[in-house]
């Protein structure tokens, strides 16, 4: 839903109330994650996707009733069910997706909207299905690590699922929690949707080059925080980098030194000069970032590697670098490479092959995620 947050919040603004479809449950090959949202306004304009277009036209078809009705849907589509082969869910996953109407009171899209561009820690928890309260279906709750908005008006209910969300929030999780009617840990009589905003995760360039910029381009349209530094300021410029979330004028290793990294972090140095880009290494191979690739040719690499056990870096820590920087694409231009960079940090991701999706089998959508965990 994170994508769609700006429009929805316009719609809260002009009073309308909308029907909102979330992905809450997956298997094997599913076209989207859990968290994929699909809106429907009253004028029939569709915003989102839960599916990629396999199955939109079932499910506005369903949003349309639950905007009518005002009754909470709970659906699934699956390469099994003759409803979801006829409307295309071929891909052989399943997916579960919750459709409920949602008024310009019932859910503060504008806050939550305000703390994800913040780029705050928030949580909307969903009660997707209660035995024994079918009238709490639909029910949402905005968690943070401080406050809560909203509630089921059951006190041990509520501590649950604040409890839940909190949890899932701390790892970024988004998926579907089980209580009992009270909160019980141990019965499923009551389903709740958690989806999660985490802040997004870092992407560290270094080096205001070209290929930079085609990095820096690619790195925020994949979600990051792309930050580029260089201690030239001359280069490091917001005109130069305007897909950057900030540009700082700095040496590189003292700047990477005093931020924040992470396991979530990406890191690309660009640098090609021994001065800059050994000294960074030095610090990078130092933090937990999830991927740390260097521009250069196989020499250069070579000659880095040779600097860098000469100043004391250990060989476990030199197997982590990606050098030459990115998957074999044949790139050549600073988009092509920027290309060739996102396809290796995807591939890390995701625990892909890099191989053409032709020569390997088995499910092409996998769930190990270490950088977004």
């Amino acid at each position: 839903m994170r994508d769609e947050l700006a429009v929805l919040r316009r719609w809260q603004a002009d009073g309308a109330t909308i029907a909102l479809a979330s992905v809450v449950a997956t298997s094997a090959s599913a076209p989207r994650q859990p968290g994929a949202a699909l809106a429907l306004h009253p004028d029939g304009e569709v915003l989102g996707s839960v599916s990629g277009g396999c199955v939109e036209g079932a499910v506005v078809e369903v949003a349309t009733q639950v905007l009518a009705s005002g009754t909470a849907q709970r659906v699934r589509y699956g390469i099994s069910d003759d409803e979801a082969f006829a409307v295309g869910l071929t891909c052989g996953g399943t997916i579960e997706v919750f459709v409920r109407r949602v008024a310009p009171s019932d859910l503060d899209l504008v806050a939550v909207a305000a703390r994800i561009e913040a780029d705050e820690p928030v949580a909307v928890a969903t009660i997707v299905e209660h035995d024994a309260r079918p009238d709490l279906v639909g029910r949402a709750m905005v968690v943070t690590d401080a406050d809560t908005t909203g509630g089921t008006g059951e006190h041990f209910l509520d501590r649950a699922i604040v409890e839940h969300a909190r949890g899932m929030l701390a790892q970024g999780e988004t998926g579907l929690r089980h209580v009992g009617p009270r909160g019980e840990r141990r019965m499923d009589d009551v389903a709740v949707f958690v989806e999660s905003f985490a802040p997004r995760p870092r992407m560290l360039v270094f080096g205001a080059i070209d290929f930079a910029a085609a990095v820096a381009t690619i790195g925020r349209y994949l979600g990051f925080h792309v930050t580029v530094c260089d201690a030239r300021a001359r280069f490091a410029t917001a005109l130069r980098f305007p897909d950057a979330d900030e540009v700082v004028v700095d040496w590189p290793h003292r700047y990477l030194a005093a931020t924040e990294v992470d396991a979530r972090t990406v890191v690309c140095v660009l640098t090609h000069d021994p001065k800059f880009d050994v000294p960074v290494l030095q610090v990078a191979l130092d933090t937990p970032a999830a991927y740390i690739g260097v521009m250069g040719s196989r020499r250069t690499h070579e000659d880095r590697l040779a600097r860098l056990r000469e100043v004391g870096v250990d060989e476990a820590d030199l197997r982590r670098l990606h050098s030459p920087i990115g998957l074999d694409l044949g790139a050549r231009t600073p988009q092509e490479t920027a290309v060739s960079i996102a396809a290796e940090i995807v591939s890390l991701r995701h625990g892909g092959s890099g191989r053409p999706l032709r020569e390997t089998e088995g499910d092409i959508h996998r769930d190990v995620d270490p950088v977004h965990a």
